[in-house]
């Protein structure tokens, strides 16, 4: 049994504060960065919700024009960008566009690292 529990769907995260105490809360964190009225990234949110389901790993939403030094700290570049963090660390990013739940999970699974 671990001290910290993984909320089983994501949360919203408002700004740079919110998004690092996350990450420092927990030991791995899938971070969904998205913008309104992006398809793409309405299409995806049921998948990061499925994620946080099938995965050890907390799962945030973050929208980067709420908080614009977000978009050059991490190099957003397009939406939805999944960035992955452990202990910390950043340790994977997945800025392709759509990908299904079984593609994020493995992501997730390998801890960002392409086999």
């Amino acid at each position: 049994m671990t001290d910290s529990i993984t909320p089983e769907k994501p949360v919203h995260l408002a700004d740079a504060d919110e998004l690092d105490a996350f990450v420092a809360e927990n030991d791995l964190a899938l971070v969904d960065f998205y913008t309104k009225g992006c398809s793409l990234c309405q299409a995806i949110e049921p998948v990061v919700g499925n994620v946080a389901r099938a995965t050890d790993a907390a799962v945030a939403l973050c929208n980067p024009r709420d908080d614009p030094q977000l978009i050059d700290r991490f190099e957003v570049r397009s939406v939805p960008t999944l960035l992955l963090f452990e202990d910390g660390e950043l340790v994977g990013e997945m800025a392709e566009g759509f990908r299904g739940t079984e593609a994020v999970v493995e992501f997730v699974e390998s801890r960002g690292r392409a086999d």
